[in-house]
């Protein structure tokens, strides 16, 4: 029986960093045995960290029997490709948000991973954000009431770590659309955890960015499956930018705060907590991969279900292009 999985990380670029310092402070019975990347100095120092090795091209890799499990992190539109031929190689694998730009190729992917019999994961982090899983959970011990209305919040100042490299990030092309269709899932996902499914959409994109093709600002409202609204914007900017809050879900008794990102924090206001009280808590939107890369392994090992699953992802996706539809008709667009 196997008791560690030999994990690849494939694409070791600034996610991977993040994958990597959870998995090697915080996640079980997983070694990262290659490390793959064009970019034969990022996988060489890769390897030299972990004791895995260094491949140039995936081929190398599955040819090499290098690992049991892939996390892709690659661009977007070189999801499907990659995905596709690491199921065909009977890899488990955890491809990170989104599946892909388009629901067609979702519905391709997620084809073969039912065909495949191997565990394949929607790297969506915020499942297992500490400050998301606290408000759930504030949320379900009735300290806010019945849910009225949220405000979610994607704000940041343009970051050069998110784009080094080619910068894929800054072509249309290669994320399928801007901040909402990349960042902005992190932030729906959420949303979703608390309210339950959107069901439509009304917003306006922007572009303040210059060096980005696509959108680098939103503004929106959604409505959920309940009939409550909620406010979603989303805006990365170069400039510096004054703090803001994550999140703010109002109840009938209360309202729960979520600082700002990438630190963070949970505060509850309700009538025993009229000025506030801070939750205690191992905070921060670098935590939320502990529990995701845990989830991957225990799936694999264990057949453990995941939080959520790959299915789950493609209510962010079809939110993003509601957004990008409702922007060019002026209209509320069905999710």
């Amino acid at each position: 029986m196997t008791t560690e999985v030999r994990l690849a990380l494939l694409g070791c670029g600034a996610i991977a960093r993040y994958h990597l310092d959870a998995i090697k402070g915080h996640v079980s019975r997983v070694s990262v045995t290659a490390c793959i990347d064009a970019d034969a100095t990022r996988a060489s120092a890769y390897a030299a960290e972990t004791g895995g090795t260094a491949f140039a091209s995936l081929d190398d890799a599955i040819s090499a029997d290098a690992f049991d499990a892939i996390s892709i992190m690659l661009p977007h539109d070189l999801h499907e490709s990659t995905t596709l031929k690491c199921l065909a190689a009977g890899k488990h694998v955890m491809l990170e948000k989104p599946m892909a730009p388009t629901l067609e190729a979702s519905a391709r992917i997620l084809d073969a991973a039912r065909a495949s019999g191997r565990v394949f994961m929607l790297a969506e982090n915020a499942q297992y954000w500490p400050e998301v899983v606290a408000a759930l959970n504030l949320i379900r011990e009735g300290e806010i009431g019945d849910l009225v209305t949220g405000r979610a919040a994607f704000v940041s100042e343009y970051n050069p770590y998110w784009f080094t490299g080619q910068a894929w990030r800054l072509s249309q092309a290669r994320t399928g659309g801007g901040i909402t269709i990349d960042g902005g899932s992190h932030w729906v996902r959420p949303m979703r955890m608390w309210f339950g499914n959107i069901t439509r959409v009304v917003g306006v994109v922007g572009y303040p960015m210059e060096e980005m093709q696509g959108d680098s600002l939103m503004r929106s409202l959604v409505q959920f499956e309940s009939g409550v609204y909620a406010s979603y914007d989303g805006m990365m900017v170069n400039t510096p930018l004054g703090p803001q809050e994550s999140w703010r879900i109002t109840g009938t008794d209360g309202e729960i705060v979520i600082g700002g990102f990438p630190g963070g924090g949970v505060t509850l206001y309700n009538r025993k907590y009229r000025s506030g009280r801070s939750l205690d808590g191992n905070w921060g939107y670098a935590m939320s991969f502990v529990g995701e890369n845990q989830d991957f392994i225990n799936a694999i090992l264990d057949g453990a279900p995941l939080a959520a699953g790959p299915e789950d992802s493609l209510q962010e996706l079809r939110v993003a292009h509601a957004i990008y539809r409702s922007a060019a008709s002026g209209s509320w667009e069905t999710v």
